[in-house]
């Protein structure tokens, strides 16, 4: 008979005796400091409102989230969450004065916010004083099942959040990490489920030995998990053997831009610069996408017809943007580093800068689009470093400069929150330890709930 038995490997911490009164005093003092610290969170997010809707993080940033990742040190999601919380507070000014206060914690506030709205947020407001952060969380996955808007939003979300991960491990193995919506996992997990079957068929009709695999011939009978790879694998197969599309991708995938020489080596000058279809575009569009495009030089008469087409060209050769890669590992702007990009040339070739390691740099699309179009300059210093400055001329650090700090910061912050008042006891819920039902709870909250009683 065998027992499982689950055993903690924490290490123990032996607790310090001490007084009542020196305990007590302590957990006065870890109160009254997370309440301030709620307090001064407040007025951090009313800052990053207004920031953000005076667009502050416009200067090449991808969002106000990205800005505060490179400038504040948060990480990506914590960054989103923090904007997304600072937005609607906007709207629940009761939610954002008991936040700054110091009665409701950041987690309470976060966790309403998702589902508060100006008609809501009394009642909610409510449930943050009287319950805990972990009953405040459950009420709100509760009001979010009732609300059908939520669940709404809940889909669009799954699908803007789908992802998946290909990259390769140190031992030269291939990682596959994702996130698929419901209905797509549904169709990629019966995918595999037939592709198991296939190879279970497969091993029946060649006559192999129970518990054989039929991918490496090894006798030994393969996981779950290994099926899985090895159905994943035939689905790949079969799906190169048979062709996604019978059309030609590389020639039917391509923005075509007439653009005339001159325009492409000063973009000030007047002439062309059009799509194929002839809509127009930018002369900085045409050359931001003509620094890293296959071209096709067109020569033409004084009356405009074509008199000789040159064969197509890369403008980067494939050797020459492996070593971009290798060298840029990603985009080089402050800040950014995502790891695919294209490759810009600091000096245009259309002025005469060459095709080389050095006159290059690896641009994402939103920064490379920022250098071309958007005023954003870049140089390269005769160490080899790469200089950014913003269209007013004012350097863009790699690195954002360390704000200074108090030399008591716990002081200051009290002394920044004297109005206010702050106490051991400002952040304690109103809960007496009774068992929270949340059926309950949603049943006499929920507008929905209440109006169909």
């Amino acid at each position: 008979m065998s027992i499982a038995a689950c055993v903690s490997v924490a290490p123990v911490i032996e607790p310090i005796l001490g007084s009542t009164s020196e305990l007590e005093h302590l957990g006065d003092e870890i109160a009254k400091l997370s309440a301030h610290l709620d307090a001064a969170t407040a007025h951090l997010l009313d800052l990053i409102r207004e920031f953000d809707a005076r667009g502050g993080w416009g200067n090449g940033f991808r969002s106000c989230a990205h800005w505060l990742s490179w400038r504040v040190g948060l990480e990506p999601g914590a960054a989103r969450e923090h904007v997304r919380v600072a937005r609607a507070l906007g709207s629940l000014p009761g939610l954002a004065q008991a936040l700054a206060r110091g009665e409701l914690s950041y987690s309470k506030v976060r966790a309403l916010s998702r589902v508060a709205t100006p008609e809501t947020e009394e009642r909610l407001l409510a449930v943050g004083r009287a319950g805990t952060a972990e009953h405040v969380e459950l009420i709100v996955r509760g009001w979010r099942r009732m609300d059908r808007k939520a669940e709404a939003q809940e889909t669009t979300r799954r699908h803007r959040n789908r992802a998946l991960h290909v990259y390769p491990d140190g031992d030269g193995m291939v990682m596959i990490h994702g996130r698929l919506e419901p209905e797509i996992g549904a169709l990629v997990m019966q995918a595999l489920t037939a592709a198991r079957e296939a190879l279970y068929r497969r091993r029946q009709a060649t006559d192999l030995p129970g518990g054989t695999s039929v991918v490496d011939g090894s006798p030994e009978a393969p996981t779950m998990e290994q099926q899985q790879a090895d159905a994943l694998a035939l689905v790949a197969e079969t799906t190169l053997h048979h062709g996604i599309d019978p059309g030609a991708p590389g020639e039917r995938y391509q923005v075509v831009v007439h653009v005339d020489a001159d325009v492409l080596a000063n973009a000030d000058v007047p002439g062309q610069s059009v799509l194929d279809g002839g809509a127009r575009v930018p002369a900085g569009t045409s050359q931001r996408l003509a620094c890293d495009a296959s071209r096709v030089v067109m020569r033409h008469d004084s009356e405009g017809r074509t008199t000789e087409v040159g064969a197509r060209t890369r403008t980067i050769p494939p050797a020459l943007r492996r070593a971009l890669q290798h060298r840029d590992r990603g985009c080089r702007f402050p800040g950014c580093g995502l790891p695919f990009g294209q490759g810009h040339h600091i000096r245009h070739w259309a002025q005469g800068g060459p095709t080389t390691l050095s006159n290059l740099a690896m641009l994402c699309r939103r920064h490379h689009r920022a250098v071309h179009e958007e005023g954003y300059q870049v140089e390269r210093l005769p160490d080899g470093d790469l200089k950014f400055r913003r269209p007013d001329g004012r350097p863009l650090p790699e690195v954002p400069a360390t704000p200074a700090v108090p030399a008591a910061p716990c002081e200051a912050l009290r002394a920044r929150h004297a109005a206010v008042d702050i106490h051991a006891r400002t952040a304690m819920p109103g809960w007496l330890g009774e068992r929270l039902d949340v059926g309950w709870a949603i049943s006499v909250l929920h507008p929905l709930a209440v109006s169909s009683r």
